[in-house]
């Protein structure tokens, strides 16, 4: 739009090996347990679980919606890295598309708003518009008039003039052709006067009333271009409203896609999945089983070593004819007394701790535990990171592993005060200690990495306390 007077433009309107339920010591229901999690989880996304509350806060709102993204990921940290990804997304798209269904609502509102003042102005100039063709009619015939009495004055100038001040033919004025006497004559005169003095003030009536119209037309015609200078930016906010509601709108459509799209491929793959989860699922059975058998009889040997020296010390008091003590079990110490330290520095963050996690309401419990045990914590150390032991003890794992965890180093603490110890560091970038190697507390042992089905790099540290998976807090 220009500022001439034409017319306006018009707008219409946590990883989870190993896993066991805290009720319950069965390694098979343990890992059903698990494998119930991890496919819960990828079903709840695929089939439309409903998304998290999160708080009023945008910021927050962000930081929630990420933090569920990466316990999806982590939940199914041992299934694959592809997959778990795409299920994180999936939470990620679905978080946002309501915010941006909202943010598309608002988009198209400013545009019925702007539509609405662009009508309006144009409604305005519109109506400006006929109130200068008014004034302009106004002033035509002003003119009109003025050029009239300015023409009957000149004429009864002129007939003064040639009658030496008295016009001769008085009937230029009152029309008529008869003569009298000079009184009548004079009457006569007297009245030709007083209509040239009417005549000059009904002059300079239309003179006054021609320049208040001249006021009032180039009024109207500043208001007309104050009018089309705000009904141009109106035009120029409306298309930028419509800029803006259509990106707004590519977003949400694009979520969309991205959601089918992503609904279609956890679908596609829910049958690997479950297969997947079957095989991590007898592996860990398997490492569990390893665990708790060499513990045992870690345990039993401990055991019969007490045994032995009671009684060689009841054999020694019987040959001093002394009589022998009554043999008594030997009281189990705290855990504790093993004094495990930080595998790796204090600066090192923990990113997802240890425990039972329920499965978010109306998502799918397919295996009905109601959750999943994560069975160790991580830690969010950069690949690479030094990862050091936990305690002294006997390398019985070192290198890559088919149970998920990559890069691994397993170690065996023995028994202290009646109580054994495992302790284990997956995802590892590589190994420096290798099967059988004796180890000291603090020793280098690995570095941090992404290895096995890992999404990031991070260190998934387990202790195993007498072949059971417990919280590492307990002990460090």
């Amino acid at each position: 739009m220009t500022s001439s007077d034409g017319p306006v433009r018009k707008t219409p309107a946590g990883r989870t090996p190993l896993q066991r339920s805290p009720q319950r010591k069965n390694p098979a229901g343990r890992h059903r347990r698990v494998l119930s999690a991890a496919v819960a989880l990828v079903l709840a996304a695929s089939l439309g679980a409903s998304a998290p509350a999160f708080a009023d806060d945008l910021e927050d709102q962000q930081a929630a919606l990420k933090d569920e993204a990466a316990r999806v990921q982590q939940s199914l940290e041992f299934v694959d890295a592809k997959i778990s990804k795409a299920a994180a997304d999936l939470v990620i798209y679905r978080g946002q598309l309501p915010a941006a269904q909202q943010a598309l609502l608002e988009a198209q509102g400013r545009v019925a708003s702007a539509v609405k003042e662009v009508e309006a102005l144009a409604a305005r100039v519109d109506l400006a518009q006929q109130n200068k063709a008014k004034i302009t009619q106004q002033l035509d015939a002003d003119k009109q008039k003025i050029a009239s009495t300015k023409k009957l004055i000149g004429q009864i100038a002129t007939q003064a003039y040639k009658s030496g001040g008295v016009p001769s033919d008085l009937t230029l004025f009152f029309g008529s052709n008869n003569t009298g006497s000079l009184t009548e004559t004079m009457d006569l005169a007297d009245q030709a006067l007083r209509s040239q003095n009417s005549a000059m003030d009904k002059l300079t009536q239309q003179n006054a009333t021609n320049v208040n119209s001249q006021a009032r037309l180039q009024a109207v015609e500043a208001e007309i271009k104050d009018l089309k200078a705000k009904a141009d930016a109106a035009l120029a906010k409306e298309k930028a409203a419509r800029d803006e509601a259509a990106a707004k709108k590519a977003k949400v459509d694009k979520l969309i896609a991205d959601t089918a799209r992503l609904n279609k491929q956890l679908e596609a793959a829910k049958p690997g999945i479950q297969k997947k989860l079957a095989g991590v699922q007898a592996r860990q059975a398997a490492v569990a089983a390893e665990i708790k058998e060499r513990d045992r009889k870690l345990r039993e040997a401990w055991l019969a070593e007490q045994r032995r020296i009671a009684a060689a010390a009841a054999a020694a008091a019987k040959a001093k004819g002394e009589q022998p003590p009554p043999y008594v079990p030997p009281v189990i110490g705290p855990p504790s007394a093993f004094g495990l330290r930080h595998p790796f520095p204090d600066s090192i963050p923990i990113t997802s701790g240890f425990g039972w996690r329920a499965t978010p309401p109306g998502t799918i419990d397919f295996y009905g535990a109601g959750g999943y045990m994560h069975t160790g914590i991580d830690f969010g150390a950069a690949c690479g990171t030094p990862v050091y032991a936990a305690a002294a003890g006997t390398v019985f794992s070192a290198g890559w592993a088919d149970d998920g965890g990559g890069n691994n180093v397993k170690i065996s603490h023995g028994v202290v005060q009646g109580n054994s110890l495992t302790t284990i560091y997956y995802h590892n970038t590589s190994v420096v200690v290798s099967v059988g190697q004796q180890v000291s507390q603090g020793q280098l042992i690995a570095y941090s990495g992404t290895t096995g089905n890992s999404t990031g790099c991070h260190s998934h540290f387990e202790t195993w306390l007498n072949g059971e998976a417990v919280d590492p807090m307990r002990l460090l």
